[in-house]
């Protein structure tokens, strides 16, 4: 009889618990899964035009890489924010006007940092972010300053839109 009534508490006890779960492994799988969104998500830059400036779109696939940016409005050329000389100033042939921009680009990268050939490399390249309606003289005086100023790799911003499949 003892018996019996020890199994028959132990076989009540076990119906009444409630299984329990691991979260352990679970655990792991979130944490795993927040490290790689972070990491992934720090290498995606997007560089915000300027307001009065309106890019022309492109199909292009290549990602833009950091690098000194040239904004090229209607009016004005800046970098970094800062407005160095009037758009049209670069068709002049003065040489005096366009050394104004190629002062500030040689000082650009004077103060790059990087003492290995990557970070040579990445110092040479400049991308030219310029309304769409700027004409091509224009870019092309530009891209020969930015080249006189020792930037041998020369990019222009576009939009990406969708490809036409």
């Amino acid at each position: 009889m003892k018996n019996s009534r020890r199994i028959k508490r132990m076989a009540r006890a076990k119906r009444n618990k409630v299984g329990g779960l691991n979260l352990t492994s679970l655990m792991d799988v979130f944490t795993i899964l927040v490290l790689y969104l972070l990491v992934n998500q720090s290498s995606v830059e997007v560089v915000e035009p300027p307001k009065d400036v309106t890019l022309p779109d492109s199909v292009a696939e290549a990602k833009p890489r950091q690098t000194v940016v040239v904004f090229v409005s209607p009016e004005t050329i800046s970098i970094a924010g800062e407005p160095i000389m009037p758009t049209m100033d670069v068709l002049n042939t003065d040489a005096t006007t366009a050394d104004v921009l190629k002062d500030k680009l040689a000082s650009i990268k004077g103060n790059a940092l990087g003492l290995n050939n990557e970070g040579v490399d990445k110092s040479s390249e400049v991308t030219i972010m310029a309304h769409k309606e700027v004409p091509f003289k224009v870019l092309r005086g530009i891209m020969s300053v930015c080249t006189n100023a020792g930037y041998t790799k020369i990019s222009l911003a576009v939009n990406q839109k969708a490809s036409q499949s």
